[in-house]
């Protein structure tokens, strides 16, 4: 005998939609627009700016036939383009890795070759660890440069002896998603237990162990994080806890829910926070 409460009702485009917390970003662009969606010292994004400098980079990502399947890594701080990787990576369909800046090059090597990794973003600050783990992979992934604006090397706490650039062998990442498009038509993840993203533990014994956080993991968490912190609308938030901790406990996308702020912070020093 049919099952009157399925007969009819199977799954399809007009009534089920995977969750994703892409959407979010999406929403609060067309929602409100002209509301500021990140600060970053001097400068500030609208969530219209966000949204679309996202959909560059997703397009950029797929114009190297990086997608479904790939791993893009990012070694960054807590920078606008951490934010953007976290949207724009997983538009692309790709699973974004984020690196912890604090670890040494062999450990980041070997993640790199666990993940796969297709493309490796990297703040210039970081450029020399960068380049020592690359010294220790196999994999060759695409490399592009972040330069911050608000980076100072004489003050910055992560500064190491930055090595010589070669032209062919970094791409400034301004310059390659100058070249992505705004309207890019961004994936929807096919399932969302598709992964967003893969962090990786450390501090355990034996190498690190990678834990993937599925769309609809991110999508869950990223609306439990407003509710439970009873944050308001238009929240605005500090970024102290480093986005490369479990991709900042899903925070980079709640504050889309909200339409609230981002205020990225490159260290945790009284000096910018106060």
């Amino acid at each position: 005998m049919a099952d009157p409460f399925k007969d009819g009702l199977e799954r399809r485009e007009a009534n089920f939609q995977p969750l994703t917390p892409l959407v979010f970003l999406a929403r609060a662009a067309d929602v409100m627009p002209d509301h500021t969606a990140i600060i970053h010292g001097s400068s500030a994004w609208t969530y219209a700016m966000f949204y679309r400098r996202s959909r560059r980079l997703a397009s950029a990502i797929a114009e190297r036939d990086i997608g479904r399947g790939d791993a893009v890594s990012v070694l960054l701080p807590n920078v606008p383009a951490m934010l953007e990787a976290h949207h724009g990576v997983p538009m692309s369909g790709a699973v974004l890795h984020a690196i912890n800046i604090r670890l040494d090059a062999a450990t980041i090597a070997f993640q790199l070759d666990h993940c796969q990794s297709r493309m490796l973003i990297v703040d210039r600050a970081l450029l020399s660890l960068a380049e020592a783990a690359l010294e220790l992979c196999e994999v060759t992934p695409a490399l592009v440069l972040y330069d911050d604006p608000e980076w100072n090397s004489a003050s910055d706490a992560y500064r190491l002896v930055q090595p010589v650039l070669s032209a062919d062998r970094w791409q400034d990442y301004e310059d390659m998603i100058s070249r992505g498009d705004p309207n890019f038509e961004w994936l929807m993840p096919q399932d969302e237990w598709d992964a967003i993203a893969i962090s990786y533990t450390s501090g355990t014994t034996g190498d690190p162990k990678g834990v993937v956080t599925h769309h609809r993991g991110a999508y869950l968490l990223a609306q439990g994080n407003a509710l439970i912190a009873t944050m308001p609308r238009h929240a605005t938030y500090l970024w102290t806890l480093p986005m490369f901790h479990c991709n900042g406990w899903c925070f980079p996308w709640t504050l889309s829910v909200l339409f609230g702020t981002h205020v990225c912070l490159r260290e945790v020093r009284a000096e910018p926070i106060w």
